[in-house]
């Protein structure tokens, strides 16, 4: 099907809904069904975005803004996954306390907003691999237009491009929490220490498309594409970097020479975690 005929059966299928509220991060996913939303049920839609120590400030700058370019009320709500034991122990099913977080909250809110339900921007594509929090979704009743539409990543990004959303080529950019390898825990010093090399290794490479992932013993390990490789392992680079990474309280720097991989740390989850059924 063309952008158009997709837009369109998107824009038909949220209309059905008669109102909701989106779960916004300012991502392409959630962007496109907001801007769908907005397109089919105006101020009948609004965009729910949750605040706290897992997202980065730079994140939440960015869906405020694509928010307004949207047009579609927005509404941020401060959760607190982080006082939830099961949430900090960071198992394999982390996201689902997340997202049940979210959603319990947002359900809580829902005559508030003026709405009848929840949707996410949940994909095709997500359907294969660890979502913990697709669970969540499902508990709640949490409704996935893009799924229901049969819309996979590619087909998203060619409808941000239709609609000319300002994140369209944006790189995906899970939580500050998933940089942190399961089983340590999840602090508020660690995601901060996260959100803070990251902010750093960009600015000092120039690179956006990167990853410092949190591992045990306060070790980082930095993810850039492999064709970089070379320029983070300059010395003067590695140098500088090896410092600021120290003094935010990083014991050790590595630099993974298998490149930028999303979703990296999942390569180390027991093959038992990966079903359907992970609480």
């Amino acid at each position: 099907m063309s952008s158009d005929s997709n837009a369109q059966a998107l824009i038909d299928l949220l209309r059905s809904y008669q109102s909701c509220a989106v779960a916004f991060s300012g991502g392409v996913d959630s962007a496109v069904v907001a801007k769908a939303a907005v397109e089919a049920l105006g101020r009948k839609a609004v965009a729910v975005t949750a605040v706290s120590p897992s997202l980065a400030s730079s994140e939440l700058q960015i869906a405020r803004s694509e928010a307004a370019l949207i047009g579609i009320r927005h509404v941020e709500i401060h959760t607190d996954e982080f006082q939830r034991p099961e949430y900090r122990a960071n198992a394999g099913n982390r996201c689902f306390f997340c997202k049940d977080t979210l959603y319990s909250l947002t359900q809580s809110k829902l005559d508030e907003l003026g709405v009848r339900c929840i949707v996410n921007g949940s994909n095709t594509d997500d359907l294969g691999d660890h979502r913990p929090g697709m669970q969540a979704a499902a508990d709640h009743h949490v409704r996935s237009p893009l799924i229901e539409a049969g819309l996979n990543k590619a087909q998203v990004r060619e409808l941000a491009r239709h609609w000319n959303l300002s994140v369209s080529e944006k790189p995906a950019s899970p939580c500050l929490s998933s940089r942190i390898a399961y089983g340590v825990e999840v602090t508020e010093e660690r995601v901060r220490r996260v959100e803070l090399a990251e902010a750093y290794l960009k600015h000092l490479t120039g690179l956006q498309e990167i990853r410092v992932r949190h591992e045990a013993d306060e070790v980082a390990r930095v993810e850039v594409p492999v064709q970089d490789l070379a320029d983070v392992s300059d010395a003067a680079v590695s140098v500088a970097l090896v410092k600021e990474f120290k003094r935010l309280g990083f014991r050790r720097v590595t630099l993974d020479l298998d490149g930028f991989r999303s979703g990296s740390l999942n390569d180390d989850l027991p093959m038992v975690t990966l079903g359907v059924n992970v609480r």
